[in-house]
């Protein structure tokens, strides 16, 4: 099998030990060659101090994270969550990001309504198309693990995914709205290599980590690549297998032990396991 595609670093995988001007200058130390920042580390550093900084270390944006949380009780609310991710857009667009990523939201308060909240999702993302393509800036949809339906994401499969990219318009080979895959969130599903290829060109991130056994938290939990079940490189050649010929972007969210470890040292073991383990 091929090597791996470039190593990027979600910035969530050291959140607690660094700053973005941190990640910034630790990925250079590393040879790392893509960053991922998350908004509020964005927000923080400033979005203009932050694009300078990395396109002076020479790194690729391959990510902003994240745009998304469309589902709310009242017209107001969705308003809100409108005008929100036209800010990450601009944000976006500003890093010279690769998308912008979508975690979309669970279900409203007090709401049993997953369909409706689907819905929401969809017409919040129609109402963002033609701002998101102005800028430049591609839509990745990140589908997340079922067990986030009902307050971080109430899409949960690439198929509901790629159903709204086709309800929108976007077709296997545009690329103004598409997917993120992430292993952790789709590496049980039955329908996997059938909805990757239906995808194409609508990959526009893939995502690494691995699912432990046992998983101690079901959201900061997550495992460094290679110490758990998730056949990485498959799914990997699934991608590659579309024409996917990006980043790989390890996002390890881990309270219990990644988070607790110098930073310098996580960076080191991501390098090593992205060219052993992915």
């Amino acid at each position: 099998m091929k090597k791996p595609g470039p190593l990027s670093l979600n910035t969530a995988t050291v959140r607690e030990q660094w700053s973005l001007k941190d990640c910034i200058e630790g990925c250079a130390r590393h040879g790392i060659t893509g960053i991922s920042p998350w908004r509020d580390k964005l927000a923080e550093y400033g979005t203009a101090q932050a694009a300078k900084h990395i396109r002076a270390a020479g790194l690729t944006v391959t990510g902003l994270c994240r745009g998304g949380m469309f589902p709310a009780a009242d017209a107001a609310g969705r308003r809100a969550a409108i005008e929100d991710n036209r800010r990450a857009i601009d944000d976006a667009a500003a890093l010279g990001a690769q998308c912008l990523v979508l975690v979309v939201g669970g279900l409203p308060a007090g709401s049993r309504d997953l369909a409706g909240a689907r819905q929401q999702v969809q017409d919040g993302i129609a109402a963002l198309l033609e701002h998101a393509k102005a800028a430049g800036v591609p839509l990745a949809i990140e589908p997340l693990h079922p067990m986030y339906a009902a307050d971080r994401a109430c899409v949960n499969t690439l198929a509901q995914a790629l159903d709204i990219c086709d309800a929108l318009g976007s077709g296997p080979g545009d690329r103004h709205l598409g997917v993120a895959v992430d292993v952790y969130h789709v590496w049980w599903d039955p329908q996997l290599k059938q909805q990757i290829d239906r995808a194409r060109k609508r990959v526009l991130a893939f995502h690494v980590c691995d699912w432990l056994v046992p998983t101690a938290d079901l959201l900061l939990d997550r495992g460094m690549m290679g110490d758990g079940v998730i056949d990485i490189p498959a799914i990997r050649a699934m991608v590659e297998g579309v024409g996917y010929d990006g980043f790989c972007e390890v996002e390890i969210m881990s309270a219990a032990n990644w988070w607790r470890r110098p930073a310098d040292e996580v960076l080191r073991i991501c390098v090593e396991r992205h060219a052993t383990a992915v």
